[in-house]
């Protein structure tokens, strides 16, 4: 009987592990004076996610770069962030190389950003496999499902891999996976430059997620007052019935914006994701160009070479 390890999809965040590689490793370049550190950080950390997790289905998203329909309908979208270093763009190419030289499939799709291609995978293939979202960005803790969708956030230093299931992400978050879009509608997120609604806080935001069960619950309140029991009465002082009314509109557009897509149009076939062999002589050839023989005795071993053959016998 097969491993139940070789029953799992790992989905990688590839934007999201560049990005952190990017800031967490110091200028590393090639004999050439090509600029690596990216690459290198982004290499490690997939080599430990496939030696770690032993998937027997894996395949890696990104973004595609150009505008999102989240854009389109909030010009201030991510507005505040700084544009993306032309340092760490010219690393994304080698990166890419990198996945394709282990034989794992990209996806990625013009309008969405890799967190909703993960999306639309993950609530495809829930029902089929077990599904490990690796990255470094919670915003994924909205697609946590026990038994069926999980997330993986590699280590960090002074701290250990975790997986998170829905009890994990309640115990950090202080609200279960299903309120984290609500969370963001109230709070909003400034990283994305999501605004939320003026003057709530984390904190308050999940207090009355956890008095009303939900933004839509809150707002429900809201229009009769005559029929809040003492404790929600407690919670909602005049001032902060006053930011959530004048910020009702912008609590729903922030949902939306905070909200992952799970119906991106692509052709996903699992089988086609399945862990198989790869060049492995081509493959060190690379991390030998890039300067990485360190990474060498990271390289999968025969098991990752056979792939699925041995997960079925």
């Amino acid at each position: 009987m097969a491993d139940k390890k070789k029953e799992t999809l790992v989905l990688i965040d590839g934007h999201a592990l560049v990005f952190r590689a990017f800031h967490a490793f110091p200028p590393l370049t090639t004999s050439d004076g090509e600029l690596v550190n990216a690459v290198y950080g982004f290499t490690r950390i997939l080599l430990k996610v496939i030696k770690d997790l032993q998937p027997k289905y894996i395949a890696v998203a990104f973004d595609m770069g150009k505008p999102t329909f989240r854009h389109t309908e909030f010009v201030g979208y991510k507005a505040q962030r700084k544009e993306t270093p032309s340092e760490l763009i010219s690393q994304l190419g080698r990166v890419q190389d990198m996945v394709r030289a282990l034989n794992i499939p990209i996806f990625g799709v013009e309008g969405y950003e890799a967190d909703d291609v993960i999306g639309t995978i993950a609530e495809t293939m829930k029902n089929k496999v077990k599904v490990l979202i690796v990255t470094g960005d919670k915003d994924a803790f909205q697609l946590v499902q026990d038994d069926k969708v999980m997330v993986y956030m590699p280590p960090r230093q002074r701290e250990d891999a975790k997986e998170y299931n829905e009890k994990d992400v309640e115990e950090k978050m202080g609200i279960p996976p299903s309120l984290i879009v609500d969370y963001k509608a109230l709070s909003g997120d400034q990283s994305d430059n999501i605004p939320g609604v003026q003057g709530v806080g984390p904190k308050t935001a999940v207090t009355l997620l956890k008095t009303f069960g939900s933004v839509d619950g809150i707002y429900e309140a809201l229009q009769d007052p005559s029929k809040l029991n003492g404790e929600q009465k407690t919670v909602l002082k005049e001032k902060l019935v006053e930011k959530l009314v004048n910020g009702h509109d912008s609590a729903r557009m922030s949902r939306h914006l905070a909200t992952i897509d799970r119906t991106v149009p692509l052709s996903f076939v699992l089988d086609n994701c399945a862990v198989s062999g790869y060049d492995k002589q081509k493959t060190v050839e690379l991390l030998d160009k890039l300067g990485f023989k360190s990474l060498v005795n990271l390289l999968p071993a025969d098991e990752f070479e056979k792939g699925v053959q041995e997960a079925l016998f």
